[in-house]
């Protein structure tokens, strides 16, 4: 089998892209498998499971025949290179090829461009990493690739290629030599890609092939093919010969041609540069060949610009390099190249010039072969009149060239044709587009000189001529630039001058009489005619001020030197004529003195160039240019007299600038009498009458400038410059300013005048000696007093000018001019000082006079002087800085300053705090503001009265004030400063002990001090509710400061900074401490850590060490809160408890006991080992033996020893019962020795705080030794024991009217505490206790004590309660609350039923209760509201024992709520279900607005926590009340709950505020359990004490109260939830399914296993891994199986009723029942076990006899559980009365349902 295979590249012909030659060859099988590739629905190989791939193919030949399948194909010979192996039969070149470049390589002839594009960049990769022989072997076949692929339509392709072959290159090197004719021809046009970064890569591979030298020589080696692939692309090729017409787009091919085109003629541009003269002999014929083709010069008409501009570029080289080819293709080459002139494509236009120009140099004769004045000149003056049509920078720089090269036979009439061309350009000019371009405007101007210096020089003497380029062009042209707005009239002026400056040049050093004749009269010519239009132009009433202008800076630029204007010229190429030539050196000399001076108008002259140096004009122009400003300064001055045009006066200052001359002045002056000048001093007299300036200027210009109110009058101010410039000195100049100053210049003027001076040195030098004298230095000083005056009237009348007056006592302090004040210095410390006086009234004005604009002007002016300053400040300045400081840190309230003058305040006090920063650096004087601000700051913090907001303020200056400070290089300013303000040791303490002791009450009942004497005498009741202490105010204020010198590392000496911080956390422990702080210390403490000073960050700054010294040696001195701080500090983990040892590794140090002893054992006992603690305990034992009646009280007696063995103890350190025992029995001994101490039922208003001590010391331990020693009690100890709390019980029931006595109030707490924990130790009693109690112990307590404490408690807490209606829990007043609750909560049911509390009935309320209980109910149930959490959770625990009672006394009144009600409801507790009410109420303001499924988070002990925590707790007992209630109560209590629908408000509450995922915090961690405990899972401890968990405690309750509804109103859930919108259906139903319906279903199912309830003829059995219950009914011989499925979304999804067995009951009776049991299960609320007993007492029923209603099918009503009894009279069938009333009320008929009958 033969198949013919075509080569996929194509063979390289004589530069030919064809197809190759096809061949065939024998091919084996496995070959041929791949030859059949493409066909889709071709039979398969047997085994070839894929389709068909080129490359797997590949890969397969390679493994069988270790080759791999090359490219078959051949060229026109060996010698081509075009060759490319077979399979078979050249095997030994084969092995040269690379398998992966094979690879490769075939990739490359894909047509998708990724492909080609990734398979490039292999190539290259691989080429740089393989080795050289494996890349040698690509060799052979790199050509004809490369041929290709390099003109591929692809531009990555195209740059992937050369990139590639530059790796390629650098691999082979010299290797690819014998393959370089192949590919030069198309490297060529590579290098001119239209792409540039192809083209660049393409150079690069060129350089990195050849250095630049052997460049040229590679170039010529090739040169023949070379020129045969570049001659073949232009002549042969087309587009569809370039690309396959079938598969390529007809767009593409287009696009690939033109650009193959373009690239072979740039190439052939680029081979006739590279190739030396000697070796472009040889190739002659070859291009006289493609210049005889008519298709290349039709490229010159081609509609793709590209190609235009390649072949006029390859015409100019051709011009260049092969003239005498060009010239005898002439008749060819002109009227391709000149009848093209007009091609206005900005891309051809550049090389059409370069080759029109070329073409007129090497061809003579070109013109013989185009008709001039009938093809080439319209043209050229069409474009020219249309002003180059967008491309003037372009063309325009050719035109002289052009007609500098026109033949004189060809522009004869000269005269015609040059007036034809010259006017042309001018018409161009009028064109928008150069309007708009200066480029393009420049160009026109520039060309148009060019042309008329270039005619002129041709044809001087011809008379004719010079007229008409003068008159009839230059002048026109001259003037149409003026009058058009739109043209930029400085290029025209600049060329103007140079024009005349080189026909100046030329008449100084032309010999020839005749032609320097002729040039001087074209000048005076020129003048003349000049002189009349500019004259024309002023002397127009309405001149319009661009002309004006125009005419003043051509006026101006004419008077410059030549010099001056060559540096305004752009250095572009220029055209120079040959008589210029001499010239040039000349000029250019020149150039260099004046490069830095400005062509733009005339601003930028000096005046030594002008009045010095007067010989640098020539004197062919002074004479007419002088006469012609007198003309114009005459007409201006005429039109200014007469008509005021200020137009004409804003030109007469521009003219004067440039002609400053007395002559110039005495015309302005128009002969008018010269004794007008009223001024006071002779010498001024004098000088006016020899200076005409200085006459004009009093007759005249003070006049004017006083007239002129409009901002823009700075020309009137020129023109006093140029007066002033007519003086003969400095002095003249001083003294007619100051004599202007005095009285005629007013503020504006003289403002004008000093800014004109700050712009110009020039103009500074002239008035430096009158701004440094004394009349302007006291007239400013007056004007800032005038300003800041307190006179309001004389601040009134200048408000119109005031702002230029500010802005001119601005400009007077802040400009510097060579480092020196503007003015005198001492004027400007005056200054300051009425400044400063301003801003110290501000502090007495009011608000809204501080609004007033003079406060403002005054920062504004401070702010530009402190920024501008560079020297000392003054100690004026100082002042204004300290001023400036406090007015910046008080608050508004004291300074009444709006906003934005602080603001503006706090930006000057900057500036000048920098200023003063750089001063005290430079100079080693202490600065008068720094100390003066110390002892103002000290005064602010230690006297003052602060509130948080003026803190704030402060700091916040300071802290700009010492940010400021760390900046300067002087390290010691900060830490003095600091120093500064530190205040000494007695100060620090009298600022303690204003510190309100409120503090103490908190560690106090925490029982972390001990105290026993009356220290407490102030509140803050009887404080200012705002002002801070002074303590907290200097604490934060040096905590700011440090803080700020952390920054710079600054170390404070004399142990300032431990102070500092010591200070700080005795205010921070003061705020902490507190109880219930008030609202600002609150807000004081958020502020403080807003700012980053906090206990963590201070405590690390200090040395650790010596901040713990110092805080030891004052604990130690004076206990209280020191003691606390160390504490704290420990607690904090700032400092471990180990750097803490060796202060306390002495204990007798500590002995004897003082108060600062004693709470530093205190605080440190938390932190103490137990060996530790044990030494303390060992050293108190001793101590508490042998104690008189007079030291038991004291610190250092019974009471100090007791109250350090008590904190030991609270840790549970103490481990020796027998000890604990002993103190016992010593404590025992204390009552028999002095019983009188022991406070048991007395009057505590006579009791020594001492002996109150000692028994809150007694108390505690006994609480303590309750809880930590199980040693048998003898029955006189156990006595001792409860009578004693009993006897201490009744003293604080006794003393209520002394609670508010802190220490009395502390005995209360600690009594409540005792007898609490007695309760909890016989609440929590074991058997094994049991065994070691005296016998009737238990008994006793029950019977007795137990009694007596509830007996006292219950009604003293109703008492407290009545008093205090709204307490907060962490008041002080408040603190018994926790430990008298707690105990309430083991009050027995039976105790509380028996209770003595005062009758409390309610009219009207509806009950079933006995009155002592309904008493009870309503006596406790508001507690639930009380804003006090031990107060609801003890009232929940109390009501919690009693709810179980109440159901009972609904059910013996239910036959009340007979079947005769419509609807029968019954309501839970009346008293319950108001508090209910009202607290619905109140929720809904806290979170009615919420969103359902949003989360709440309650922040704890606020208001809306005690909302809805007893809420929360109301809804627990009322189900709880629910649950205990039998069914049909419960029938009724649920509709009762359904009509008010406080169940629904209760479930979208619930989903407000249980949290989206309810897990335990800590469990969360443990991946490894798989059921996490969650809120549902857990049972809540409702403890009073445990404040820990505070921040779970809504959250978990509103779960608790989820999960008992769910569990107990399992139906009422169910409807709500099925009646529920769909956002809140999904939120519930996924919460539900993922946290509770598991928990609730495992619950059901373990009842049902667990349940004890026997059916008569019924078993039940469950299975807990299906959630299915199995109920089996038998009577007789009937046998009945249900099967009850609970759901995975349980409760809320329906209950399945499946059918197991059923034996001898009928279908439809079947059906009745299961229906029936799915409709209990479904509406009733209760368990499965309930539905069921149902169930069967209906099925019961329908056995013996009892007929169904007919309503609802069922025998027992679903929700009254009633039978039928109502029977119709006609057919005899009985109903449930609830069917019945829903039948009548639904169908609004009242016939029986059965026979349609009146149903009686």
């Amino acid at each position: 089998m033969q198949v013919a295979t075509m080569s996929p590249l194509p063979a390289r012909g004589a530069g030919s892209c064809g197809p190759a030659v096809s061949t065939s060859a024998p091919l084996t099988e496995s070959a041929a498998t791949t030859a059949t590739m493409g066909g889709k629905n071709k039979q398969r190989t047997k085994g070839n499971l894929r389709p068909s791939n080129s490359g797997r193919a590949a890969e397969l030949l390679a493994k069988e025949q270790g080759t791999v399948p090359g490219f078959i194909g051949f060229g026109t010979s060996q010698s081509d290179l075009g060759y490319v192996p077979a399979i078979q039969g050249a095997e030994d070149i084969d092995s040269l090829v690379d398998s992966d470049f094979r690879m490769v390589l075939r990739k490359l002839s894909k047509k998708d461009v990724t492909t080609k594009l990734k398979a490039m960049q292999e190539f290259g990769t691989m080429c740089t990493e393989r080795d050289t022989e494996a890349v040698k072997g690509v060799l052979p076949y790199w050509p004809r690739i490369f041929c290709k692929i390099s003109l591929d339509h692809d531009r990555r392709v195209r740059e992937a290629t050369q990139q590639a072959f530059e790796k390629l290159i650098l691999k082979v090197k010299k290797q690819l030599a014998p393959y370089l004719k192949s590919l030069m021809g198309y490297w060529l046009m590579a290098q001119c890609d239209t792409y540039p970064p192809a083209a660049t890569a393409a150079k690069d591979a060129f350089e990195a092939a050849f250095p630049p030298s052997k460049q040229p020589e590679a170039i010529a080696f090739c040169k023949e093919e070379i020129t045969s692939v570049l001659q073949d692309h232009l002549l042969k090729e087309t587009p569809d010969t370039l690309s396959d017409p079938q598969t390529v787009p007809e767009e593409e091919r287009e696009a690939k041609f033109h650009r193959v085109v373009t690239c072979s003629l740039l190439a052939l541009k680029k081979l006739l540069f590279f190739l030396p003269n000697n070796e472009l002999d040889s190739l002659e014929e070859k291009f006289k060949s493609l210049l005889s083709q008519n298709k290349f010069w039709k490229y010159g008409k081609h509609n793709v610009p590209q190609i235009r501009s390649a072949y006029f570029e390859l015409v100019s080289a051709l011009c260049q390099h092969v003239p005498q080819v060009m010239k005898e293709e002439a008749s060819k080459v002109s009227p391709s190249v000149l009848l093209s002139i007009d091609d206005s494509d900005p891309v051809v236009c550049p090389a059409l010039w370069e080759a029109v120009l070329y073409t007129l140099t090497t061809i003579e004769d070109c013109w013989l072969h185009v008709n001039a004045k009938k093809s080439v000149f319209p043209k050229l003056t069409a474009v020219v009149r249309e002003g180059g049509r967008g491309l003037a920078a372009v063309i325009y720089p050719y035109l002289l060239p052009f007609i500098s090269k026109l033949p004189q036979s060809i522009t004869e009439p000269k005269l015609d044709f040059f007036k034809n061309f010259l006017t042309s350009l001018i018409t161009g000019l009028s064109t928008e587009k150069t309007k708009v371009s200066f480029s393009e405007c420049s160009a026109i101007i520039s060309a148009f000189f060019e042309c008329l210096q270039f005619i002129m020089q041709q044809n001087l003497g011809e008379e004719e001529m010079e007229q008409m380029l003068v008159n009839e062009q230059l002048i026109p042209f001259i003037d149409t630039v003026l009058k058009d707005p739109g043209l930029k009239h400085v290029p025209l002026c600049n060329h103007l001058a140079e024009t005349l400056s080189s026909w100046e040049a030329k008449v100084d050093v032309e010999k020839d009489a005749e032609t320097v004749y002729n040039l001087e009269n074209v000048l005076l010519n020129f003048w003349e005619r000049l002189s009349e239009i500019c004259v024309e132009k002023i002397s127009e009433p309405e001149a319009d001020v661009k002309s004006v202008l125009g005419v003043s800076n051509l006026v101006g630029i004419l008077q410059k030197p030549k010099s001056s204007l060559k540096s305004s010229r752009k250095k572009n190429a220029k055209v120079r004529f040959a008589s210029e030539a001499s010239e040039a050196k000349k000029e250019n000399e020149k150039c260099a003195s004046s490069e830095g001076e400005s062509s733009e108008g005339f601003e930028g002259v000096t005046v030594s160039s002008l009045h010095n140096s007067p010989d640098l004009v020539s004197p062919l122009r002074k004479k007419p240019l002088e006469d012609l400003v007198c003309k114009l300064a005459e007409v201006s001055i005429k039109f200014v007299n007469e008509q005021k045009s200020e137009q004409h006066l804003q030109f007469l200052s521009m003219l004067l600038d440039s002609f400053s001359s007395g002559q110039v002045f005495k015309i302005l002056l128009c002969d008018e009498q010269k004794n007008i000048v009223k001024a006071k001093l002779p010498e001024i007299v004098k000088l006016a009458e020899r200076n005409p300036a200085v006459q004009f200027l009093y007759h005249k210009l003070v006049g004017w400038l006083n007239e002129s109110q409009k901002k823009d009058g700075g020309f009137l101010v020129d023109i006093l410059y140029s007066a002033l410039r007519c003086c003969d000195s400095d002095l003249e100049r001083k003294d007619v300013l100051d004599d202007l100053t005095k009285e005629d210049l007013e503020w504006s003027s003289l403002l004008q005048v000093i800014e004109k001076a700050c712009s110009s040195s020039d103009k500074h030098a002239l008035v430096a000696p009158w701004l440094k004298g004394s009349i302007l230095g006291e007239k400013l000083v007056g004007l800032a007093d005038c300003l800041c005056g307190k006179d309001s009237e004389s601040k009134a009348s200048s408000v119109p000018h005031s702002s230029e007056q500010w802005t001119l006592l601005r400009l007077a302090l802040s400009q510097r001019i060579r480092n020196d004040y503007l003015i005198g210095e001492v004027y400007v410390g005056r200054i300051i000082v009425k400044l400063h006086e301003t801003l110290s009234k501000t502090k007495d004005l009011s608000e809204a006079e501080n609004s007033d604009s003079s406060m403002s002007f005054v920062c504004d002016v401070a702010h530009s002087y402190f920024s501008s300053a560079e020297g000392l400040l003054m100690p004026s300045s100082e002042d204004l800085l300290l001023t400036l400081f406090q007015l910046c840190a008080q608050s508004t309230a004291r300074t009444h300053l709006p906003d934005f003058l602080i603001c503006k305040l706090k930006n000057t006090l900057l500036s000048g705090i920098n200023l003063l920063v750089r001063q005290t650096a430079s100079t080693s004087e202490q600065s008068t503001f720094l100390r003066l601000s110390v002892l103002w700051l000290k005064d602010q913090v230690q006297s003052s009265a602060l509130d948080n907001m003026s803190l704030q303020i402060l700091l916040s200056a300071v802290d700009d004030l010492l940010n400021t400070l760390v900046e300067s290089e002087d390290t010691s300013l900060l830490g003095e400063y600091i120093e500064s303000v530190m205040p000494s040791d007695s100060e620090w303490e009298k600022m303690r002990r204003s510190l309100s002791i409120q503090w103490l009450h908190k560690p106090l009942l925490e029982g972390r001090l001990s105290l026993n004497y009356e220290c407490f005498k102030t509140d803050f009741k009887e404080q200012d509710t705002q002002t801070l202490p002074s303590h907290l105010c200097t604490s934060s204020l040096l905590s700011k400061m440090i803080l700020i010198a952390r920054k710079k590392k600054i170390v404070l000496e004399n142990n300032v900074l431990e102070k500092i911080i010591a200070e700080l956390l005795y205010s921070l422990q003061w705020c902490e401490e507190l109880n219930n702080p008030p609202l600002f210390l609150t807000e004081f403490c958020v502020m403080l850590q807003k700012m980053n000073i906090t206990y963590g960050n201070l405590s690390e700054l200090g040395n650790t060490s010596s901040l713990l010294q110092l805080l030891f040696n004052r604990s130690i001195k004076n206990g209280t809160l020191w003691s606390l701080i160390i504490a704290k500090l420990i607690l904090s983990r700032s400092i471990s408890s180990d750097e803490v040892k060796p202060y306390y590794k002495r204990k007798e140090s500590f002995f004897p006991l003082t108060e600062g002893n004693l709470h530093t054992i205190q605080s440190l006992c938390p932190f103490l080992s137990k060996e530790e603690k044990k030494e303390f305990s060992a050293q108190c034992i001793p101590a508490f033996l042998g104690w008189t009646k007079e030291d038991l009280c004291s610190i250092n007696g019974a009471f100090g020893h007791l109250a350090i063995f008590n904190s030991c103890l609270q840790t549970r350190s103490v481990d020796d019962k027998q000890l604990l025992h002993g103190i016992l029995k010593i404590i025992i001994s204390w009552k028999k020795q002095h019983e009188d101490i022991f406070l048991f039922s007395c009057n505590l208003s006579e009791a020594s705080p001492e002996v109150l001590g000692v028994n809150i010391e007694i108390m505690r331990f006994l609480s303590l030794f309750l809880k930590y020693c199980s040693y048998p009690l003898a029955e006189s100890e156990w006595d001792f024991i409860m009578c004693s709390m009993l006897a201490w019980l009744e003293t604080t029931s006794e003393n209520q009217a002394l609670y508010s006595v802190p220490l009395v109030q502390l005995f209360a707490c600690v009594s409540f505490d005792l007898a609490c924990d007695l309760s909890a130790f016989f609440d929590s009693i074991t058997p094994d206790i049991v065994g070691n109690l005296p016998v009737n112990l238990i008994s006793e307590w029950k019977e007795f004590f137990s009694k007596g404490i509830h007996s006292l408690l219950l009604p003293l807490l109703v008492t407290a309660i009545g008093e205090n209606k709204d307490l907060s829990e962490t008041s002080f007043q408040n603190a018994m609350l926790k430990p008298m609750c707690e105990t309430l909560t083991y009050i027995s049911k039976e105790q509380l039923l028996s209770h003595k509390l005062p009758v409390r009935l309610v009219a009207g309320q509806k009950t079933n209760l006995p009155e002592h209980l309904q008493t009870l109910l309503n006596t406790l149930t508001p507690l639930l509201l009380f804003r006090a959490r031990p107060v609801q959770i003890a009232a929940y625990h109390m009501l919690y024992k009693l709810m179980p009672e109440f159901p009972k006394y609904d059910q013996d009144n239910l036959k009340s709520y007979g079947d005769e009600e419509e609807e029968p409801a019954l309501s839970p507790p009346a008293a319950l279900m108001s508090l209910l009410s009202t607290q619905e109420d109140l929720l809904e303001n806290v979170l009615g607005c919420v969103p359902v499924g949003q989360i709440v988070s309650i922040k704890p002990l606020s208001e809306d926590f005690y909302c809805v925590l007893g809420y929360l707790l109301t809804w627990k007992l009322i189900l709880t009340f629910f649950k205990a209630a039998s069914s049909q109560l419960r029938a009724l209590y649920s509709m009762y709950l359904r009509k008010t629908k406080s169940l629904n408000k209760l479930l979208y509450h619930l989903f407000r505020l249980m949290p989206e995922n309810p897990t335990y915090g800590e469990t969360a961690v443990e991946v490894s359990n798989k059921d996490p405990k969650t809120f549902f899972t857990e049972e809540l401890q409702l403890s009073i004490r445990e404040t820990a968990t505070l921040p779970y405690h809504i959250p978990q309750l509103a779960c608790s109260v989820y999960h008992m509804t769910l569990k107990d109103l399992p139906a009422m859930v169910r409807l709500w939830w099925n009646s529920s919108e769909k956002r809140v259906f999904n939120v519930v139903d996924r919460f539900t399914r993922k946290y509770v319906s598991n928990v609730l279903s495992f619950q059901e199912i373990s009842s049902v296993q667990t349940s004890t309830q026997l059916f008569n003829g019924m078993t039940v059995k469950a299975r807990a891994t299906t959630r299915e219950v199995m109920a089996t009914y038998t009577i007789e011989d009937i046998v009945i199986e249900l099967i009850i499925q609970l759901p995975s979304n349980y409760p809320l999804g329906s209950i399945t009723v499946e059918s197991g067995k059923r034996i001898g009951v009928a279908v439809q009776q079947w059906r009745n029942w299961m229906l029936q049991l799915s409709t209990y299960l479904t509406h009733q609320n209760g368990s499965i076990m309930e539905g069921l007993a149902l169930w069967k007492n209906n099925v019961d029923k329908r056995f013996e006899g009892v007929e169904d209603c007919m309503i609802c099918f069922s025998v027992i009503h679903g929700f009254n559980y009633s039978l039928p009894k109502k029977a119709c009279r006609t057919c005899k069938k009985k109903f449930h009365s609830a069917c019945l009333y829903k039948w009548f009320t639904s169908s609004n008929k009242s016939t029986c349902p059965l026979c349609r009958e009146t149903f009686f």
